[in-house]
C-alpha cells in the first residue's frame, strides 16, 4: 500500500526552521545568563563564608592574646549568629565534644551550604576545634528557580514573537514566487510566444525567470517546427500516393491504353520513395530518443570517404564534378552511420556545385581528440537565414522543389542526427561562392 505524500510548503518549512532557530537562539541566551548567575551567586557565597570563617578562627583565638574560655567564649560565638539567622555553626573539640551550641543542633528543612575547617590555638601545633560553619542558600536557590522560570517563558515568547514575524516576513518574500506561478498558469500551448515578465523580479529568481523564457522560446520553436514538420510529413507522403491511385485508377479504367509492366514499374518507384521517406522518419525518431552510434576503430577516414565516392562517381560525373579527399585520421566511429553522413553531404554537394569545379572534403583535426570533416563546393553563396535551418526536416533551401523526385529535404536532417549520435555536431558556412557543410566529431567515445 503506498503512501500518499504531500508537497511540503517552503513557507512552513521556513517559517519553522526559523522558529526553530530563534528558540535555540534564546534558549542558549537564556542558559547562558542562568548559568553565569547561578556562578556570581555560588562564588558570593563562598566569598561570603571564607569572611565568616575568619571572623570564627578570630574568636576561637583570643584577639587579646590570651584563649577565650568557658562562657566568654560561648557568648562570643552566640554574638557572632546575631543578626545572622542564615547561618548554622558548630564548633567541636578535636576529641569530638560539642563546644558550641549547648545542645546538639536538631536537623531543619533548610538548604545549606557548609564549609568545614579546623582551628587551632595560638602555640599549639595540632588542631584544637573542628568547626562546621553552614550558610543557607535555600534564598539563593529560590531566586536561580524565579530567573530560571522567567527565562524559560522569555525564550518561549520571544520565539512565538519571531516566529510569528518570521512567518509574515517569509509570505511577503515569496510574493514575487507567488505572482510567478499566477504568470506561469496562464501560460498554455497556443501562448507559447509569451514571456514571463522579469521587471521588479528579486536577483535571486531573475535567472529562473530568464531561463523559463529560453525554455518557453525553445519549446515555441519546437512546436512550430513540429507543425511544419507536420505539414511537410504530409506534403512528401500526399505526393507519392496522388500518384499511385491516379495511375492505379486509370490503369483500371483503360487497361488496354497502359503498359502494365511500366505502370507498376512506376508505382515501384513511388513506393520505393515512401519506404525511404518512412524509414528516414523512423531513424530520426530513433535519434531523438536517444540512441547512440556502435562505435568501432577505423584505421582511415580517407579510406571511408573513398568508398562513399565510388558510390557517386556516376553523379558526379553527370555534374561535371570532380571528388578530392584531403588529410586523414583514425578513430572509432560507426561506419555505417558515417558513411550515411558523408553520402548526404556529398549528395548536397553535388546537387548545388557548378559545373566544372571541384568537390573537396577535407579531414583535419580539430584537437588531440577531436576530428573535422567538412565538404566543400563551389556555386552559389548560401544565405544566412538558410544556414540557420539547413539542418531542419523537409528544408530545402530552393523553394521550387526541382530535386523533389531525387530527394525529400531529410539528407542533412539525418547527417545532424549522426553527428548527434556520434556525440558531436554539424558545421556551416557560406562565403565567396564556397559553401563548406560537416561534421565536428569526437574521436573516442565521450
Amino acid at each position: 500500500m503506498e503512501v500518499a505524500t504531500y508537497p511540503r510548503s517552503l513557507r512552513a518549512r521556513l517559517s519553522w526552521w526559523l522558529a526553530v532557530q530563534s528558540f535555540a537562539g534564546l534558549g542558549a541566551v537564556c542558559l547562558v545568563v542562568y548559568l553565569v548567575t547561578a556562578w556570581n551567586l555560588s562564588e558570593r557565597q563562598g566569598d561570603v563564608l571564607i569572611q565568616k570563617e575568619a571572623i570564627i578562627r578570630h574568636l576561637l583565638t583570643n584577639p587579646d592574646g590570651g584563649h577565650v574560655r568557658g562562657a566568654s567564649k560561648e557568648h562570643a560565638l552566640s554574638d557572632f549568629l546575631i543578626g545572622h539567622d542564615n547561618f548554622r555553626l558548630i564548633v567541636r573539640s578535636t576529641d569530638g565534644q560539642l563546644v558550641f551550641p549547648p545542645a546538639e543542633p536538631q536537623p531543619d528543612n533548610i538548604k545549606l551550604k557548609s564549609k568545614q575547617f579546623d582551628v587551632q590555638t595560638i602555640g599549639d601545633t595540632r588542631p584544637r576545634y573542628k568547626v562546621t560553619l553552614a550558610m543557607d542558600v535555600g534564598a539563593d536557590e529560590q531566586h536561580l528557580y524565579r530567573l530560571a522560570l522567567t527565562l524559560a517563558i522569555a525564550a518561549i515568547v520571544g520565539t512565538l514573537v519571531v516566529s510569528v514575524g518570521g512567518f509574515s516576513i517569509v509570505h511577503y518574500g515569496l510574493s514575487p514566487v507567488r505572482k510567478l506561478a499566477l504568470q506561469v498558469q496562464s501560460l498554455s500551448a497556443d501562448k507559447l510566444s509569451e514571456r514571463l515578465d522579469a521587471a521588479g523580479q528579486p536577483a535571486e529568481l531573475a535567472p529562473l525567470v530568464g531561463q523559463f523564457n529560453d525554455l518557453l522560446g525553445r519549446l515555441d520553436q519546437a512546436y512550430r517546427q513540429l507543425e511544419g514538420f507536420n505539414a511537410d510529413v504530409s506534403h512528401e507522403l500526399r505526393t507519392p500516393l496522388a500518384t499511385l491511385l491516379a495511375s492505379n485508377e486509370l490503369a483500371l479504367r483503360r487497361p488496354e491504353s497502359f503498359d502494365m509492366a511500366e505502370v507498376l514499374s512506376s508505382n515501384l518507384e513511388e513506393l520505393h520513395r515512401l519506404t525511404g521517406i518512412i524509414n528516414d522518419m523512423l531513424f530520426l525518431s530513433q535519434a531523438d530518443r536517444g540512441a547512440t552510434a556502435r562505435r568501432t576503430f577505423i584505421p582511415s577516414l580517407a579510406g571511408v570517404v573513398e568508398r562513399v565516392a565510388d558510390y557517386h562517381e556516376a553523379s558526379l560525373a553527370d555534374a561535371g564534378l570532380e571528388l578530392k579527399v584531403s588529410g586523414d585520421t583514425a578513430g572509432y566511429f560507426d561506419e555505417p552511420l558515417l558513411r550515411r553522413a558523408l553520402s548526404n553531404l556529398i549528395g548536397n554537394a553535388t546537387q548545388y556545385a557548378k559545373v566544372g569545379t571541384s568537390v573537396l572534403v577535407k579531414i583535419s583535426p580539430v584537437s588531440q581528440t577531436r576530428v573535422s570533416v567538412i565538404v566543400a563546393n563551389q556555386g552559389e553563396t548560401v544565405s544566412k537565414d538558410v544556414l540557420e535551418r539547413i539542418f531542419d526536416r523537409f528544408f530545402r533551401a530552393s523553394a521550387s522543389r526541382e530535386h523533389g523526385q531525387k530527394n525529400h529535404g531529410l539528407g542533412l536532417a539525418i547527417t545532424a542526427a549522426i553527428a548527434r549520435m556520434h556525440g558531436g555536431r554539424t558545421t556551416a558556412r557560406s562565403a565567396d561562392g564556397v559553401t563548406e557543410i560537416g561534421l565536428d566529431l569526437p574521436k573516442t567515445p565521450e
